[in-house]
């Protein structure tokens, strides 16, 4: 198996994280809420934060993305902390990353990087190791030279050695895109597999429930609170990348299927949109998806609007909606619900910790089940033979 060598140093090296804001513009709070979240990834990669640097810059500078000044300040900092690796809590392109490292003299890594760092620690399934390595791959092809000091061209020769002249690093090239294509095919397989359960769902008439949110806003202990499922839960970044489905009871007349799926982030990379796509369809395919946003914090707007960004992205702005507000624990908020100008409930309050308003969340699917039935049993009368004067 190919081996992908990020460049990533020790997970124990202290490192400080590098905050740059865009704009005049930029409200303070969100800056510092851009902050605390990067450093929340850095602890949930493993590293010791031995403190931050923050930045405004108007627009990036196209070698550094910090201007002259800043990388002397940011150099010096960092041999103050005696930290060891830079974190950018943006996407820096190859020759930035390139530049910052021979000025800084210690190993930088973007945001982007870090995301993926934290994906491959946490997939435990057969499919969501495969994802987070095709989505490694494709971000070290663009990234290949960073890796290479030995770009001296090869002696020319027959089969695997390469042709007259070929570079050490086109050899490379072509084994990554080996090994992507391999990956491809098997996520191929994989994902024939998913629509084959699927489908196996709808025959029996099971109504399909896909849980979907800002990562860390708990949806895996509602699942769990839900279903009994026993998925692994934490209070920490991107706790689970796999999806787990399982049978919920919401009443005696509704079959459930409940539906797990990997936390969303801002600046989630591309490269793992794309990866995970066959596990995100559990969301396209599903007939309601359960929003679940952490009431407690204050940047819920933010993060469900990046929520509703990634679920348009994957195809799935049409599926309906139920908006779960959990931990109202964190904020004494008594369980209740909340309907449309027609009636039907669009947003539940609960706390799954706790489980209160788990019973008034359990009726609103059940609801949102029954109104789905109806109104496909009404389709089907219309669309039947008899109705358009046919002979029966």
């Amino acid at each position: 198996m190919f081996q992908v060598d990020s460049g990533r140093v020790n997970r124990s090296s202290r490192a400080l994280v590098v905050s740059v804001t865009l704009g005049r513009g930029a409200a303070a709070h969100a800056a510092q809420d851009a902050l605390d979240e990067m450093i929340e990834l850095a602890r949930s990669a493993g590293y010791e934060i031995r403190g931050s640097f923050s930045a405004r810059r108007e627009r990036p500078d196209p070698a550094h993305y910090l201007g002259g000044g800043k990388v002397e300040e940011l150099a010096a900092q960092l041999k103050m902390a005696d930290a060891g690796v830079a974190l950018f809590d943006v996407a820096l392109s190859p020759a930035q990353q390139r530049n910052l490292e021979r000025e800084l003299e210690v190993p930088v890594l973007d945001r982007t990087a870090l995301i993926l760092d934290i994906f491959a620690q946490r997939a435990k399934s057969r499919e969501g190791k495969l994802q987070v390595e095709l989505a490694q791959l494709e971000h070290l092809s663009t990234r290949l030279v960073r890796g290479w000091t030995h770009l001296e061209r090869q002696r020319g020769g027959l089969g695997k050695t390469g042709g007259p002249g070929e570079k050490q690093i086109e050899l490379d090239r072509r084994m990554i895109a080996s090994r992507v294509k391999l990956l491809r095919e098997r996520l191929k397989t994989l994902h024939k597999q998913r629509r084959t359960q699927r489908r196996a769902r709808a025959r029996r008439d099971v109504f399909s429930v896909s849980l979907v949110g800002y990562t860390n806003a708990g949806k895996s202990t509602l699942f769990n609170a839900l279903t009994r499922a026993g998925a692994f839960a934490a209070d920490q970044l991107f706790a689970t990348l796999d999806t787990t489905s399982r049978r919920c009871h919401v009443a005696d007349d509704v079959g459930v299927v409940l539906s797990d799926t990997v936390g969303f982030i801002r600046g989630l990379p591309h490269q793992l949109v794309e990866a995970f796509k066959s596990t995100l369809e559990e969301s396209v395919e599903a007939d309601l998806l359960l929003h679940v946003v952490d009431v407690s914090t204050p940047a819920r707007a933010a993060q469900m609007a990046e929520v509703e960004r990634v679920l348009e992205e994957i195809g799935a702005a049409q599926v309906p909606r139920l908006v779960v507000y959990n931990k109202i624990d964190r904020i004494d908020r008594a369980p209740s619900v909340e309907r449309d100008p027609c009636g039907s409930i669009h947003a539940v309050f609960v706390s799954a910790m706790s489980g209160q308003g788990l019973d008034l969340l359990r009726e609103a699917i059940a609801e949102r089940a029954r109104q789905t039935r109806a109104a496909a049993a009404a389709l089907s009368e219309i669309e039947s033979p008899a109705s358009f004067g046919a002979p029966a």
